[in-house]
């Protein structure tokens, strides 16, 4: 072999490897534990799911929900819910009752069309506490725009 086709090959190599790694970069998508001890609890727990989010501008579970659709959200619906395309933009979910029947359903139940998960089912993997703070911080970064 000539230098100039081991050189090619070895570039190729290299290459390939570096977009194998750059797909694989998002990296574990475990639900990582969201720590949702220091909100109310809701009466019922995980058995009970209700509609209306009970932690709407409550600082502790804004703090709460950020850090946790940081871990959990993010990579799919994107950096503070700002969407680059792979899921729904969250910044635009309705305020009030009819965005918090549409958010709990997705994040209780999932997503899934001609049997594609778009979205996995989060309610009994994070529970409902974490739903809740997580739509009361996504409330914060709502936009009409």
């Amino acid at each position: 072999m000539t230098i100039g086709r081991t050189a090619m090959i070895g570039a190729c190599a290299i290459a390939s490897l570096s977009i194998a790694g750059n797909l694989y970069a998002h990296g574990n998508v475990t639900p990582q534990a969201v720590d949702t001890s220091a909100l109310p609890d809701i009466e019922g727990g995980n058995d009970n799911w209700i509609e209306h989010n009970p932690y709407s501008g409550n600082p502790k579970a804004i703090e709460i929900g950020e850090s946790a659709y940081g871990q959990n959200c993010a990579r799919c619906h994107g950096l503070q819910a700002i969407s680059g395309g792979i899921a729904p933009d969250l910044r635009y979910l309705e305020l009030g009752d009819s965005g918090d029947e549409w958010f709990i359903e997705r994040y209780h139940h999932g997503s899934s069309h001609d049997g594609k998960v778009y979205m996995p089912p989060m309610g009994d993997v994070l529970g409902q506490k974490a739903g809740w703070a997580i739509r009361a911080w996504l409330e914060t970064q709502h936009t009409e725009d």
